[in-house]
């Protein structure tokens, strides 16, 4: 069983935007297509929608250096997706103080009044760059001011209260968010996605965290050499995660009922839903979970 793997960067190609970089991954690198970076389609099964089928291998997502001349604040007009699904990667740490305030621009109120509230400036540079990231992405897909996207709360699963996750007002467009240490992953679907990324996991969160696993997955663990363990554990963590985050549940639902699978592939928790890694930089792990549609 493999290790998290680094993303390999060809050379760019010569058509690509100036700030846009490619994360390669099995199969094609994302296309650039009308100035906003895609990752490939998911391809159809004999007789079924691209929607409805599994992509064979990780998914390779687009690697922004954000805000960037791409994302106005003011978009000209509404765009539609390119496909199922579009993955976004942005590196909080390739930042330069200039993007950092511009990145801070696009935030509302609310997410100013939070971002000023990080004790540590790492922390608030992530907050802001993964908050930035997802309003530089939602703008011109909507056709509205990145800053005044109509975001909304879902009641939450667990008390019905109005702290739910993030979603849009608009209908036909889903999204994901996740940060963790230097990367923000970004999810945009036509149906009810979930990602998240997550640095690999210490020796001690895999011992202490065995109770929110499957039990076939602590089975599967103690097989491993201890020397796999964390990278295997981190895997199965991030696809449980991206699963619970696209029923909309989050860890209100008992991560421990789903199998996702320690190996290279994950195993999808339900027929309705794709399952699927995503190639990101060593000392990490992520996944996304799209629904069928």
């Amino acid at each position: 069983m493999s290790e998290v793997r680094p993303a390999q960067v060809p050379a760019r190609p010569a058509n690509a935007p100036p700030t846009a970089r490619f994360a390669a991954g099995a199969g094609d690198p994302p296309t650039a297509a009308g100035g906003v970076l895609t990752t490939p389609r998911m391809p159809a099964a004999p007789g079924g929608s691209p929607r409805s089928a599994a992509p064979p291998g990780p998914l390779c997502p687009a690697l922004l250096d954000l805000p960037g001349p791409r994302y106005p604040a003011y978009p000209v007009g509404p765009r539609p997706l390119r496909g199922p699904l579009e993955l976004y990667l942005t590196e909080v740490g390739s930042q330069d103080d200039r993007s950092l305030l511009r990145a801070q621009e696009l935030l509302d109120a609310r997410e100013r009044a939070r971002a000023r509230a990080f004790r540590r400036p790492r922390d608030r540079d992530a907050y802001v760059i993964a908050h930035a990231t997802l309003r530089a992405l939602l703008g011109p897909l909507l056709g509205v001011p990145a800053d005044e996207l109509p975001l909304i709360r879902e009641p939450c699963a667990g008390c019905g209260g109005p702290h739910g996750r993030p979603a849009l007002r608009a209908p036909g467009v889903h999204f994901s968010l996740s940060h963790s240490g230097d990367l923000v992953l970004v999810a945009l679907a036509g149906a009810p996605v979930g990602v998240d990324v997550e640095g690999v996991a210490t020796v001690e969160a895999v011992r202490s965290a065995q109770c929110a696993l499957h039990p076939a997955e602590v089975a599967e663990l103690a097989r491993l050499p201890a020397h796999e363990r964390q990278a295997a554990f981190t895997r199965t963590w991030v696809r449980k995660e991206a699963y619970l985050k696209g029923l909309g549940t989050g860890l209100v639902r008992d991560p421990a009922l789903d199998q996702v699978g320690t190996g290279p592939r994950p195993m999808s928790p339900s027929p309705d839903w794709n399952l699927r890694d995503v190639l990101v930089p060593a000392g990490y792990a992520a996944a996304v979970a799209l629904r069928r549609e």
